[in-house]
């Protein structure tokens, strides 16, 4: 049986009250009837130019939130350095946010302490990985041992109990990058089922999407389906949509952007000693006061500095 998102009932007085973010995540990840996009940020500029950009919910990314901060994604950065990230996200627009808990720095303990503190920063969702802590980001290398299945679904079990329907919460199977296979990663998302996720992201970095399409193919969507083409990006969307994949997640892409960006224009500024000749190229300031809405509070200083 397919999970169908309850939906969202009136109140006592028949007035339809808005969904939360956590319905709203529920309605874009827990269904197989429309493929849902999730848009990486990692700070609140990020997530209000995903937004402005029409995406309906946001991956708060390990990998690019760690960068941002000058990290290597191998939980470098902290668990509460990553709460606080996802707060500003949350806070910085009015988008559900999933976000990339990797395995949840520990054990049970640890990853039910991310959930509550997340649940509490405003997060939708969190994803966490059948990864040992600590990981390495799964494109990097070959060292990626896997968590022990009975562990790893007591971290989710833990997570669940802990914060019960408050969050989205999504199992990340990282089998096929760990290279064993398509049956051991088919045993890990019932176990995973089992202990109360409500969906299964399947992780792979071949450059085509063969491994994971044979994946979904295999599992029948028990479970609503999450994937992350950043490897296999020349897939056109049309076979996601025919495969009834839940939810795409453009995991890093943001974050690349910028750093693409910011090597450009700071090594033209540095050979030419000038940014004459790069001013076009940069947003200008008024777009950046226009994001962050700086007409609100010039609105709310005439109320509350100069009263009439």
């Amino acid at each position: 049986m397919q999970y169908q998102p309850q939906a969202v009932r009136p109140n006592a007085g028949h007035q339809c009250t808005r969904p939360s973010a956590v319905e709203l995540l529920r309605a874009q990840v827990c269904s197989n009837d429309e493929l849902s996009f999730l848009m990486e940020a990692h700070d609140g500029l990020s997530a209000t130019i995903a937004q402005r950009s029409g995406f309906k919910g946001l991956w708060a990314s390990g990998l690019s939130i760690a960068s941002s901060l000058g990290f290597r994604d191998a939980n470098e950065a902290s668990w509460t350095q990553l709460v606080q990230s996802a707060e500003r996200i949350v806070d910085s627009t009015k988008l559900p946010v999933l976000v990339d808990g990797d395995g949840g720095f520990g054990n049970f303990n640890n990853a039910r302490l991310l959930a509550r503190k997340l649940h509490q920063a405003g997060a939708a969702g969190v994803s966490l990985e059948d990864s040992c802590f600590p990981k390495l980001n799964s494109l990097i290398g070959e060292r990626h041992p896997l968590a022990d299945i009975d562990e790893f679904s007591g971290r989710l079990r833990a997570v669940k109990d802990a914060i019960a329907d408050n969050l989205v919460l999504v199992a990340r199977i990282e089998a096929l990058i760990a290279g064993h296979g398509l049956n051991e990663a088919i045993l890990r998302a019932h176990a995973y089922a089992d202990a109360g996720a409500d969906a299964i992201l399947i992780h792979s970095r071949k450059s085509t999407a063969d491994e994971m399409l044979s994946f979904v193919t295999e599992w029948r969507n028990r479970l609503p389906v999450v994937i992350v083409p950043t490897t296999y990006f020349r897939t056109p969307v049309s076979a996601y949509r025919d495969s009834r994949i839940s939810t795409v997640v453009w995991a890093n892409h943001s974050m690349r952007a910028a750093a693409a960006a910011m090597r450009r224009i700071c090594d033209s500024i540095a050979a030419q000693e000038s940014v004459a000749s790069i001013e076009s190229d940069i947003a200008p300031l008024s777009e950046i006061f226009e994001l962050l809405r700086y007409d609100e509070l010039a609105v709310a200083e005439k109320q509350y500095l100069q009263p009439s």
